[in-house]
């Protein structure tokens, strides 16, 4: 049940069908309330320098938009720097050291998915979950952190940072929850907007292919991946952050005769030890040389 009440809101956003767009229509005198509470929070927060650069990716509507894989290649490019999230999907609560200078020190489902994919791609690099990113932010700077990368930290406007924001094409426009919208891009909110194709630029590859693969995924608005998908027998959707058993993949290869799954990084950290056949969707990303030297020139300024 939750499963379909996922896709049909993503549905709802980004694929709108006509009835959909008749309630889309319906709700839009509480996305004008919602957008104006969000409005009023935006203006009454003060950001707070925590004495170490902050840079965050984020994005204004709710769904996957790349912030991960653009956090872990905008990383590379510093010594020690700590990447802070809230750690969706996870079991535990509060603030969690996911990777610290000696290694990996809990497993994935305390961390969460994106923050384990952190961790083991990024071995130079402080792994903090939290809810409250002030919390962890401190924590880094104890650490000996030099910079801090928030995944989806635009809201997070009682922090100083640097905003970097992606681009998300959608025809709805509008606010929650009339649209996917959570924030706008508000006036005298300094951003750097970032865009696919011309700030960053995707390279996908499969490792491990087979004749015979079967698409099994658990990451938002997954219809994503079409334009890097090799040939498939069948594509099987879970909700995002979806922690898979061993039993339902091994259900999904005896009914599709697959000879592997194919999953993204995401979901590899959560399957790996399954001991299964996998084919690996892996993705990287080229930066912009402007976009590497935007976030070094504020890094280096605020640390001076």
């Amino acid at each position: 049940m939750k499963q379909l009440v996922t896709f049909w809101v993503e549905g709802y956003f980004y694929t709108p069908s006509t009835f959909q767009k008749l309630l889309s229509l319906c709700l839009y005198p509480i996305s004008l309330f919602y957008c104006f509470i969000a409005w009023i929070r935006y203006l009454s927060s003060t950001p707070k320098d925590f004495g170490i650069p902050v840079v965050s990716v984020g994005n204004l509507t709710v769904g996957g938009s790349g912030k991960t894989p653009l956090v872990s290649a905008l990383s590379i490019h510093f010594t020690k720097p700590a990447i802070v999230l809230r750690g969706y999907g996870r079991a535990s609560k509060g603030l969690v050291v996911v990777r610290d200078a000696s290694g990996i020190v809990c497993d994935v489902s305390q961390s969460g998915d994106e923050a384990m994919l952190y961790a083991q791609n990024l071995p130079h690099a402080v792994v903090i979950v939290c809810e409250k990113r002030d919390l962890a932010i401190l924590l880094a700077k104890s650490m000996g952190c030099e910079v801090v990368f928030l995944d989806d930290g635009y809201g997070k406007h009682s922090i100083q940072k640097l905003d970097l924001v992606i681009g998300v094409e959608t025809p709805n426009s509008f606010c929650l929850p009339s649209g996917p919208y959570r924030e706008r891009l508000w006036n005298g909110k300094k951003v750097l907007m970032v865009d696919e194709n011309r700030s960053f630029f995707r390279q996908v590859h499969v490792e491990n292919p087979t004749d015979k693969m079967v698409l099994v995924t658990a990451i938002a608005r997954p219809q994503r991946l079409d334009p890097y998908l090799p040939s498939v027998m069948d594509k099987i959707y879970f909700e995002d952050h979806h922690f898979y058993t061993k039993e339902e993949l091994e259900a999904i290869l005896t009914q599709t005769g697959a000879l592997s799954l194919l999953v993204t990084q995401k979901d590899f950290v959560k399957i790996a030890s399954f001991n299964l056949p996998i084919s690996l969707l892996a993705l990287d990303l080229e930066l912009n040389l402007e976009l590497i030297e935007t976030v070094r020139e504020y890094v280096h300024a605020k640390k001076d």
